[in-house]
């Protein structure tokens, strides 16, 4: 699959471009390939590349794919909506998961994480843009799932900092507003709340993830700028 190779460089000298334009090193950025829909040998060309973080949308099919695949290098992020009765799929597979928005779901991650001896670290997702189709706590709604977070002991749950979406179809202003406001409520909550760590933030995609570094992503999560256009489920 060289084409992917050809992307991948693409999308590593945007990221380096961004990076320098803020005067951070493009390797304080962490890039997720977000893998949802595409086949396993894709993967297995970007691992051999070098690539070893891929981020899966479906726990079903995140796991097929990681027992599929059975490479310890590889780091899994879990991106989409989390359901509990699918939570148990999750802990000894993937590492991050970015989409925590339930204190119930949230238990039981550290309930089956702990069962099994495994660690997960976690991003809230926030819906920053108030878009009743997206998921995720609004703004005002942090401070007390972080009460209540605190109040609990949950090791095998590592809450380390935030994720959000950018607008869809959003003008470039309001985008880069958006990542900044997320950057404050990290930043707000650090400060609050003490956690450490919780410097984290996962933000932007393939059409934005230039913007998110500007405004201090740590984590971009990049598929279409990587593997082309989804294939059908």
């Amino acid at each position: 699959m060289p084409e992917i190779a050809d992307q991948l460089a693409a999308v590593l000298a945007r990221i380096q471009e961004a990076a320098a334009r803020s005067g951070r090193e493009a390797a304080s950025v962490r890039l997720v390939a977000v893998s949802k829909n595409q086949p396993l040998a894709a993967l297995s060309a970007l691992a051999r590349l070098g690539h070893l973080q891929f981020g899966e949308n479906r726990a079903q099919e995140g796991s097929r794919k990681i027992d599929a695949l059975a490479d310890p290098r590889l780091e899994w992020h879990f991106l989409g909506p989390l359901q509990r009765n699918k939570a148990r799929l999750l802990p000894g597979r993937f590492q991050w998961i970015h989409s925590l928005d339930n204190l119930v779901v949230a238990e039981t991650l550290a309930r089956h994480a702990s069962a099994q001896g495994q660690s997960l670290r976690a991003l809230l997702e926030i819906n920053l843009t108030r878009d009743p189709r997206k998921h995720g706590l609004l703004p005002e709604d942090v401070f007390p799932f972080l009460d209540a977070y605190c109040e609990r002991s949950w090791p095998s749950l590592i809450l380390s900092g935030l994720m959000t979406i950018g607008p869809h179809g959003g003008e470039a202003r309001a985008t880069a507003q958006t990542f900044a406001d997320l950057r404050e409520l990290g930043l707000a909550c650090r400060t609050r709340f003490g956690l450490s760590p919780f410097n984290e933030l996962s933000m932007g995609m393939s059409d934005d993830y230039p913007l998110a570094i500007a405004e201090g992503a740590t984590i971009i999560r990049v598929g279409r700028a990587l593997f082309g256009e989804r294939s059908s489920p």
